[in-house]
């Protein structure tokens, strides 16, 4: 007896078998298949943007010092924290009072003084 759905599933299931042979995947829309359990590559952050984390969280912490302190006692403890050595030379240098400092510590003395 001759069912036309029963040839309708006998020809899908040719369909898949030929598919699956040749190696393709398939997943039916709205299931959960494999591309759902595939880990997504993860975004590197890039090496100048890092760096450029970094300056900024220096520059802050220098102007949050700066601010508490004031430039003259801020002056006189890098005077005294000079030495001899390398290390020493560098942090001083990179600790030095620099425009974008001295205007982010003047913006933090008037959010403070308008807070207290």
């Amino acid at each position: 007896m001759y069912d036309p759905q029963y040839q309708e599933f006998r020809g899908r299931l040719a369909r898949l078998d030929r598919m699956h042979r040749r190696g393709y995947g398939f997943e039916a829309p709205g299931t959960i298949g494999r591309s759902y359990y595939t880990r997504q590559s993860r975004r590197r952050i890039p090496l100048v943007r890092s760096l450029g984390v970094i300056a900024l969280c220096v520059i802050v912490v220098k102007a949050v010092i700066l601010s508490q302190i004031g430039s003259a006692d801020y002056n006189e403890r890098l005077a005294r924290a000079e030495g001899a050595s390398i290390v020493q030379q560098v942090s001083v240098y990179i600790m030095q009072i620099d425009p974008i400092t001295e205007w982010t510590a003047t913006q933090l003395r008037a959010i403070m003084s308008g807070l207290g």
